[in-house]
């Protein structure tokens, strides 16, 4: 290929060895490069936009794993917690930003199943140990409060008792139940208006 050269009368042949011709024209940009590896910039979204577009992958995996839409729900909210948290050390050149969500989420997921086992564990021990105090506290309450409560679950019945009985604050209450504050805020909300329901007292 034949390019022209400022300063020179003559024109000259310029061969990139191995390459494809480049024709020069007094401009950089005008000659063709190699293409980059397209991971060699990989762009970094915003924590926002990576919400956005992740939301539903995030929920949906969780919902995979745990078969309870409350949870996942639930999980999904803390997950998006951490990575609010976490996302200044989020490295785009690593792995996408859906790959990097999900990782916190089965991170979440696990937690909160390692937690479920701790609290199983405490009601089976209370429930072998103290059948004389569970019982004596149990008679204060009316047939219809009682019967209401049975119907929750555990999870519910631990929070309630924990924020209502015990009257533990709410950060006390995350640290017993191994949770975070805004989880256990939710679970306790759930868990009043499940009550509620129950005896039939939702206006």
């Amino acid at each position: 290929m034949v390019a022209s050269l400022p300063g020179e009368a003559v024109s000259q042949e310029i061969s990139v060895t191995n390459r494809r011709p480049a024709a020069y024209t007094g401009c950089v940009s005008a000659v063709e490069l190699p293409a980059r590896h397209p991971n060699a910039t990989a762009a970094r979204p915003t924590f926002a936009a990576a919400a956005r577009e992740h939301l539903d992958d995030v929920y949906r995996y969780l919902l995979y794993l745990t078969k309870d839409g409350t949870l996942a729900e639930d999980l999904t909210a803390d997950t998006f917690e951490r990575a609010l948290r976490a996302w200044p050390r989020f490295d785009p050149r690593r792995g996408s930003a859906r790959t990097w969500l999900c990782q916190l989420a089965r991170t979440s997921a696990l937690d909160h199943f390692r937690a479920e086992k701790r609290r199983l564990r405490r009601e089976e021990r209370y429930a072998r140990d103290e059948p004389v105090a569970a019982e004596h506290h149990t008679r204060a309450l009316s047939p219809e409060l009682e019967a209401a409560l049975a119907r929750l679950s555990p999870a519910e019945r631990e929070v309630i008792a924990l924020r209502v009985v015990l009257d533990l604050d709410g950060p006390s209450a995350a640290r017993v139940l191994g949770i975070r504050e805004s989880a256990c805020s939710t679970r306790l909300s759930r868990a009043l208006d499940h009550l509620r329901r129950e005896m039939g007292t939702d206006d």
